[in-house]
């Protein structure tokens, strides 16, 4: 089954305050993920980078997986290849994520599905940067 988004979810995503743990964020700026983070940042989100480096990234301490992550994580950024993202979605799961966003380009409508049934509200294959200058009144910076 093919998944289809959401407008009202992209919306509460993007306008309430929340916790987005985004997935294959480093602090190499040439990366995409890197100023989606700025952008989210922006919006007053809080990011949590999620990378093996581990690494501080926009002042935000890195961990290496989900589950090293501490606390409640609203969102989980997916910003990793397809075919590794349903691997992501499962611990998303398994850590009571509320919600996973994959971006642009990252398609898994198994793992999607998955996410689905578990109580998650899920995005797919499209990004913050894109959709939220979409939204009345909630622009937020340009990624």
């Amino acid at each position: 089954m093919t998944h289809t988004n959401d407008p009202a979810v992209i919306r509460r995503l993007l306008t309430e305050p929340g916790r987005w743990a985004v997935v294959g964020l480093s602090d190499n700026p040439a990366r995409v993920a890197y100023s989606i983070a700025t952008y989210l940042q922006g919006t007053g989100m809080e990011i949590v980078p999620v990378h093996p480096k581990a690494e501080t990234v926009h002042g935000a301490r890195g961990f290496p997986s989900l589950a090293d992550v501490p606390g409640q994580i609203d969102v989980v950024d997916v910003f990793v290849r397809s075919d590794l993202a349903g691997d992501v979605v499962d611990q998303a799961i398994a850590v009571g994520a509320k919600a996973v966003w994959l971006q642009l380009g990252v398609i898994d409508d198994a793992a999607a599905e998955r996410a689905s049934k578990a109580g998650l509200d899920v995005v797919m294959d499209t990004c913050p940067a894109i959709e939220g200058p979409k939204l009345n009144g909630h622009a937020g910076p340009t990624a």
